[in-house]
């Protein structure tokens, strides 16, 4: 199943597509996608239902929020594709980054991205996003991938003076207001058999500047979710964000920095696409 969540902003409504890309209505079954209905049991009812019974969403309905509602912790991974690690000139670490997002740095897939006060250094990284929806705690990495909901495309907006210049505290870097674009959907685990063959990409104003595949993650989902609950237990609706593939703009030579009027496009393979406008905080 591809789930969303349409309209307004913090007022969206459940939704599902149907096999014709329509958004249909999911009100009369949960009152949101958020972790309370992403258990397994829940999720098997919801597949058990006749889509094609649902309400159609209207178009002026149609914004796409973020694909999962209330979202406990945002947790990321850092330096995880070697290749990205090598174009910052970081060394590859020995084991996983481990960084928090603030969760009100969220934001629709096709929302408008704001420059924060004082940026110069705004950058871009498409994600593979992992979306639990069973509690775990010490889970061992056998049982890691029965935790996990469903996967998201995530854009993980970085400002690079912020993460590494000063203090250099990544949080800094990465939790401004729309710093956390999520969706269009969360797709449920089921479609995604196997998350470690996904093509990502990601466009500055048609210029490709990511091109990569979950195929070169250093750690993947699986061992990720059990590394993670070692340290802080994760709960229905957390999303972990698992590193980006080279070609971000703080590695290209010169460097690149996005600036207001920019659009950026974005996608990983069967998880649909973000389409977002650049703009300065105070437009």
């Amino acid at each position: 199943m591809k789930l969303v969540r349409y309209g307004a902003v913090r007022r969206e409504k459940p939704g599902v597509l149907d096999s014709d890309g329509r958004i249909r209505d999911l009100s009369g079954a949960v009152r949101d996608i958020t972790g309370e209905f992403l258990s397994a049991a829940t999720l098997a009812s919801l597949r058990n239902l006749d889509i094609t019974k649902l309400p159609i969403v209207s178009a002026d309905m149609q914004r796409l929020g973020p694909c999962v509602g209330g979202v406990g912790k945002f947790v990321c991974i850092g330096l995880n594709y070697s290749d990205h690690a090598a174009e910052a000139g970081m060394k590859v670490p020995s084991e996983p980054v481990i960084f928090m997002k603030a969760t009100s740095a969220i934001c629709g897939p096709n929302d408008d991205i704001m420059i924060p006060r004082g940026s110069t250094k705004m950058d871009w990284e498409v994600e593979l996003g992992v979306v639990i929806g069973t509690s775990a705690k010490y889970v061992s990495e056998a049982d890691a991938m029965s935790r996990v909901a469903g996967y998201c495309v995530v854009n993980d907006i970085s400002e690079r003076a912020f993460q590494l210049e000063g203090t250099g505290q990544w949080v800094k870097g990465k939790s401004a207001d729309t710093f956390g674009p999520i969706g269009p959907w969360l797709v449920t685990a089921d479609e995604v058999p196997y998350p470690q063959n996904l093509k990502l990409w990601l466009e500055v104003d048609g210029h490709r500047y990511q091109n990569g595949s979950t195929r070169t993650m250093i750690v993947g989902v699986r061992q990720l979710v059990s590394y993670v609950s070692r340290f802080m237990s994760l709960q229905p609706g957390d999303i972990i964000a698992t590193g980006t593939p080279p070609g971000t703009g703080v590695g290209q030579r010169p460097q690149v920095f996005l600036k207001a009027g920019n659009r950026m496009r974005l996608g990983v393979e069967g998880l649909g696409e973000q389409n977002q406008l650049v703009v300065a905080e105070n437009a």
